[in-house]
């Protein structure tokens, strides 16, 4: 359960982290280069959303980076998985076939979303 507990351990962390120093205020947490040359990577807006969810404002959370919010639940199934498979001794090990669909999914839906956040007809997406 050691790898478990140091990965819950971190993300437990990294919030409150998050939560005591607003990621809100311009620069409190540096700058992504992509944003200095005008571009909205798919993280940019990362950090206020978990700012946002430890505050309990959902809404403001999925106007900072709806990619994220949306993909919390899934990344709370697989923290799950993997670590109810350490507890109970049977490792949690998906397929190559699932794991290549879900690699698959993952770039598709972060390109998409990247561009679209930097289109015109995207801009809502924008932080």
């Amino acid at each position: 359960m050691v790898p478990p507990a140091l990965v819950g351990g971190g993300l437990a962390a990294a919030s409150v982290a998050l939560h005591f120093r607003d990621p809100h205020a311009q620069g409190s947490w540096g700058v992504c280069p992509l944003s200095l040359l005008g571009v909205d990577c798919p993280g940019c807006g990362g950090l206020r959303a978990v700012n946002d969810l430890g505050n309990l404002r959902v809404l403001d959370a999925a106007s900072s980076n709806l990619l994220f919010v949306l993909a919390i639940p899934a990344l709370v199934w697989v923290f799950w998985r993997w670590s109810a498979g350490r507890w109970t001794g049977r490792e949690w090990e998906p397929s190559d076939r699932s794991l290549r669909y879900a690699a698959i999914a993952l770039v598709v839906t972060t390109v998409v979303f990247a561009v679209l956040r930097n289109t015109a007809a995207g801009a809502w997406l924008a932080p």
